[in-house]
This record gives C-alpha cells, structure tokens and sequence, in this order.
C-alpha cells in the first residue's frame, strides 16, 4: 500500500521560511511526475511546483523564484523550501505522485499559515 506523508507546516510570519517534506512508502509500478499542491479556503486546489522523471521542475507563476522542489532518493522523500512566503500562499499542501499506470496518489495534506 502506498502512502505519502507530509510534514513541516505551520505558522510563520511574512518574509519567512519553511521546509515541507514528504516521505513515500510501498512500491509504485511507474512514477511519471512527482509534485505540491496547495489548496485555500473556498479555493480549488492548485499545482505549486512539479517535478518530472526526466528532471525537469515547473513552478506556478505566483511562487517563482521563492520555491524550489525536490527529491532525495535514499530517503524516499521529496521537498518543497519556500522562502519569502507571503500571507497568500497560506492554504493546505498536498504532496503527489502520479503514474500512468496508477493515476494519483495523494497525502494528507499540511497546513501553512502566513501572518503578515
């Protein structure tokens, strides 16, 4: 059974930092692109940053150049470092895998909160 798990939410002022993690367990039979999402109140849920087998990253406009994802292999985890955060991109963060063969699988989300 796969599962994803994330972690490293919370309350921080504007201007500051975090560090959410994911940590993935079980087998999945092909991972085509791993990647965050966020979701605010009354909002739809919206992709924050992607990151494909092939290496390539794509961000959303509103958070370039301040949000950087990635993966550590041995860990089975995968990253996203906001800098610079800003009361709007409070919401819920998702992380996800997709795979072609599975579709989607999700975790269970982790609140970030920015006070301005």
């Amino acid at each position: 059974q796969v599962q994803l798990v994330e972690s490293g939410g919370g309350l921080v002022q504007a201007g500051g930092s975090l560090r959410l993690s994911c940590v993935v367990s079980g087998s999945i039979f092909s991972i085509n692109s791993r990647g965050w999402y966020r979701q605010a109140p009354g909002k739809q849920r919206e992709l924050v940053a992607a990151l494909t087998t092939g290496g390539r990253t794509n961000y959303a406009d509103s958070v370039k150049g301040r949000f950087a994802i990635s993966r550590d292999n041995a860990k089975n985890t995968m990253y996203l470092q906001m800098n610079s955060l800003k009361p709007e991109d409070t919401a819920v963060y998702y992380c996800n895998l997709y795979s072609q063969h599975d579709g989607d699988y999700w975790g269970q989300g982790t609140q970030v909160t920015v006070s301005s």
